[in-house]
Order: C-alpha cells, then structure tokens, then sequence
C-alpha cells in the first residue's frame, strides 16, 4: 500500500521590505502584546506542549484504584513501571467492526495482552517486556470479583488473574512473579485500540513472508502495509499464522508499538499541543488508569517523547523455560525460565538498558538468516578472480559458502543468477537480496545447496540479517531493527 500522503505546503510569500519608521510614543500595550504573544509562543515550542491547553486531560479517563489496600509491595526502583493490560472489550465494538474483523463470540473479561512499560528515570528509553498470557502463574489470597468467594494462593494461567479478582489482583500477581513496582496502571480495549491507531493516521507495517490468518482475516502479503485501527488489530491478535502461537502474536504486538512509537514521533504530535489535546481526547475516552495517571504526568510524558525515536524503545519477551507446563486443572501453561527471569527484572528494576550497545546495522532484512544457506559460487565470466570475490563476500555476511569457487561451463553470463531447488525458495529469496539484480532460477531436485552464477554485472554483496534480529542475554530489539527501513 502507498505512503500516507503529505499535504502540500502553500508557497512562501516573498517579505516586503519597508522603510523603518521612528518610534511613535503611546503604543506601548501594542508592543508588550507582541513581545508577550512571542514569548509565549516560545515557551509553549520549548516546552513541547502547552500546560495551559492541556490541563483536566486526565478528565476523560475511566478512573479505578489497582493498588487500593495494597501491601508488602516491592522497592521503588528507578524510572516508572507502567503496566499496560489489554482486554477483549468486544462488548463495545459496532457490529459491523464485529463483522469486518472477525470479532464475534462473547467477551472473556480478561487480558489478552500484559505488558511492563518501563520508562527510564532520564526519559530517554522506553524498555517493554511482554508476559505471556499463559505464563504459569500463583495469585495471592483474594476474594473473587463475580462470586465474592475467598480464594487462598493458588495456580493459575496469568491471564486468569484480571477475571478473578480484576486489575487489582492482576497488580498483585504480576508484582509477586517479578518483584518490579508498578508505579501506573494502564488498561487498553478494541474500541480505544482501534481509536488510537485511526487517530495517528495509521501504522506501517512491513513483512518479509505473507501472513495469513482464517481466524482473525489478516492477509497481508509480503511488503509494506499502512494499516488502519481495525487492521492493526488484527495483526496483533492473530496467533494462527504459523506454530509460533502466542509468542509469534507477541513479537507482532512488540513490532506493532514500535511502529505506533516511530509514526508518534515522527508526525509532529507531541510538538503540537492543539493536535496532541486533539489525540489524547479521542484515545483516553476509552481507557481505563490509575488515578495517579493525571495531566501533570500525561504532560510530562509527552514532552520526554519529543526527542524520542524508534531506537528509543526495545522490547522482550519474559525468558520462557519450559513449553507445555502441564498443570492440574489449568491445562498448558509456560513456566518462566527463574534465573534469567530474575536477571531480567533486576536489570529493569535498576533502570539499565536491556539491549546491549551496538553500532547501527545497515543489513537488509531477510526471512531466512545467512547463516542457515548452503552456497556454491561458479565464475560464469572470464573475469579472472571473480568467482573468489563472490564467495568471499557471501561468506563475509554469513552464508555458508564452499570457500572453493569454480569455473561455470558458460562463461559468457551477464546477469548473476540464483540457482536453488523450490522447496528452498525462501532461501533462495534470502541469498538474491544480497546479490541485487541476480535472476532466481529455479532448478527442480537440485537439493539444499544454492548455486551462484556470477555474470559481469556483479559489483558487491550487500549485507542481510534474519528477519528475527534478537541480541543479547534478553533477546531484545530495538524498535529501530523492527520498523520499515
């Protein structure tokens, strides 16, 4: 789909230039105006956002009270820890979003989505860290929201917390597994999840495989996409694209915000106090937070964004252990990995980046990582070394190369050419984006091992790395290696 458009800019009208004039007395309040209206106008550009403006935003939330009688609760570290819940709320949406994106069925009144926000003590880093919603999980002693009964500690699936004992014992829950204070509680529907997307204009959204699911109608085929709230949503929600479940839904979730982040700040919202009054109405109407989450704080929020960027924000997934933790009465779970769970939030609880330090890559995404492709280069010109110089730099970026280049029986080829078998053509398609303008030549019963013909119109390999570009101890990204280029 085509970029979203940008309006045009009328024409700069040339300045006249006007003799100066002596100063005229009694026009003083004239002139104060004036130099009050710019320092105003400079303040409000420095600061970001307008105080004034902005002030009641908090006004539209839906208020409740997660941390109400809480106690025994973990350290303040440093920086806020925000957790953000995402619920079904399909009771709200129209029947015809219902229809159009796959939405039937009765709400389950529990988390789809749980994530911690954490945004350093300088405001300078947003580190989210997805929890599984089927993470093995134990609640604390609590009385059950629907049937009033007194529960003791015990099991459950994670998401299971919010429908007993609601944001409150979700809190609680999610405090006790990881021992990080949650500073604000934020709480995400269909509705304001549609609302906050449609607002921004959209997201962009760039695949390197099509992505296909029944269940929810996402059919996305490979390339850039500018998806609307109701598309974006089900491109988050599918977990029926391929056998990585909901991990694979959460990795699109973590992709998601990072391109929600890079279209946030790159489209002069948080600059425009008028625009960022326009936006935060229409989202907070339908969201449900803490009453510490006030204008002061949504303020201050806003104005620390302004200099961020998507290489500002990294995302990962709780360290799982193991898959399939079977457990009486609850089914299927996953059982976080302790030690590297443990590393994980003390790193978040001590405000350290979870990605390490690195240079920016400027390697093309590809969907199958050089590392994992077989290649034989074959010299079809008459170019003396040309052979070796396609092989050393396919094997500089990764590919498994022979390192013993060979003579091609035609020595006349002008344009480079991919020759691979067809049940490897996502291999093949890896190893031609790094030969540009190389013909995929498909080659029945070859087998695994790809082929590369260089023909004269070979200059340089380009860099590729796997569409999963996880560092790191926490596997993280940052939202920079997850957005379109």
């Amino acid at each position: 789909m085509s970029a979203l458009p940008t309006p045009p800019r009328s024409p700069a009208r040339p300045q006249r230039q006007r003799p100066a004039r002596p100063p005229v007395r009694g026009r003083g309040p004239r002139w104060a105006m004036r130099v009050t209206t710019s320092v105003s106008v400079t303040v409000l550009a420095a600061a970001g956002i307008g105080h004034a403006l902005l002030t009641g935003l908090g006004s539209d939330i839906d208020r409740i009270d997660p941390f109400k009688d809480m106690k025994n609760r973990p350290a303040h570290g440093h920086g806020m820890n925000v957790l953000l819940v995402g619920t079904d709320g399909r009771d709200r949406i129209t029947p015809e979003e219902k229809e159009k994106y796959r939405l039937g069925g009765a709400p389950c009144h529990c988390t789809d989505t749980i994530m911690i926000v954490h945004l350093s003590e300088d405001r300078k880093r947003a580190s989210i860290v997805s929890l599984p919603r089927d993470s093995y999980a134990e609640t604390p002693a609590h009385i059950d929201r629907t049937s009033g009964q007194r529960h003791q500690p015990h099991p459950v699936k994670l998401n299971a917390a919010y429908a007993e004992g609601g944001p409150q014992l979700t809190v609680r829950t999610v405090e006790n597994m990881t021992h990080v204070k949650i500073d604000h509680y934020l709480e995400v529907d269909f509705t304001s999840f549609i609302k906050t997307v449609d607002v921004l204009g959209g997201v962009r959204i760039c695949t390197v495989k099509p992505l296909k699911d029944t269940y929810t109608g996402l059919d996305l085929p490979t390339g850039v996409h500018d998806l609307n709230g109701g598309q974006a949503l089900q491109y988050v929600r599918s977990r029926h694209i391929d056998g990585a479940s909901d991990l694979g839904r959460m990795q699109r979730q973590q992709r998601f915000l990072a391109a929600l982040i890079e279209r946030a700040t790159s489209s002069g919202v948080l600059l425009n106090p008028i625009k960022f009054r326009e936006v935060t109405g229409a989202v907070l109407g339908s969201v449900r937070a803490d009453k510490g989450l006030g204008s002061d704080e949504l303020i201050d929020l806003g104005r620390a964004m302004r200099t961020f960027s998507p290489s500002s924000s990294e995302f990962t997934t709780v360290p799982i252990g193991k898959m399939g933790y079977a457990v009486k009465g609850i089914g299927s779970t996953l059982k976080w990995d302790e030690q590297k769970a443990d590393r994980l939030f003390r790193t978040l609880r001590d405000d350290k980046p979870l990605a390490p330090h690195r240079v920016r890559s400027k390697a093309l995404r590809v969907d199958v990582a050089p590392q994992q492709i077989r290649v034989q280069v074959e010299n079809g010109t008459m170019t003396a070394g040309l052979g070796r110089r396609v092989d050393s730099g396919l094997a500089a970026t990764g590919f498994r190369t022979t390192r013993a280049p060979v003579n091609a029986p035609d020595r006349s080829i002008r344009r480079t050419i991919v020759q691979y078998d067809p049940r490897w053509d996502r291999s093949a398609k890896s190893l031609a984006t790094a030969l540009p303008g190389s013909e995929l030549r498909p080659v029945n019963g070859q087998g695994p091992l790809m082929k590369v013909i260089a023909g004269s119109d070979f200059k340089e390999v380009h860099k590729v790395r796997a569409e999963d570009p996880t560092q790191g101890e926490f596997e993280t990204v940052t939202g920079d290696q997850v957005v379109c280029p």
